[in-house]
């Protein structure tokens, strides 16, 4: 049953845009795959998905490639440092926990968000400098669309 839910899951993620795991879990409810949201989470990590960007600055979920591997390291040593994300004009800030900053940070670069012109890491504290308010805006969704997969 796993081996097929698995099978499935990777034709619905190339046929949809598939963005989050609520929306995975919706499709496969729909197509009548009873399953519950921590196992979809655990498909996720199993078959070794990775959100790559698409249009408008969104993302969908697909299979990691080898060059994949490293976006999957820095996202999550990203994801797990950082517990806050805002912004003032053109500047992006990211609250992390103690001392994962610098971690943080560079991953963050690793990432090569669009929007972003450059970092700065503290302790706890990064940085972002956008190119104007907007940028920062969306920088921001963003951020936070990562951290909620």
């Amino acid at each position: 049953m796993k081996k097929d839910r698995h099978a499935f899951i990777l034709e619905l993620i190339e046929k949809y845009n598939i963005s989050t795991q609520e929306e995975l879990l919706e499709k496969l409810l729909a197509c009548g795959i009873e399953v519950t949201q921590a196992t979809v989470s655990r498909d996720i990590k199993e078959l070794r998905l990775v959100k790559q960007p698409v249009s408008n600055g969104h993302y969908k979920y697909s299979l990691a490639s080898s060059a994949d591997e490293k976006y999957m390291k820095y996202y999550a040593i990203f994801a797990e440092s950082v517990t806050l994300v805002d912004y003032a004009q053109n500047i992006c800030l990211l609250k992390c926990h103690s001392g994962t900053a610098p971690a943080a940070c560079a991953a963050l670069d690793a990432l090569a968000i669009p929007e972003v012109l450059g970092t700065i890491a503290g302790d706890d504290t990064i940085f972002i400098l956008c190119r104007n308010e907007r940028a920062a805006q969306n920088t921001k969704r963003e951020i936070e669309t990562l951290l909620k997969s």
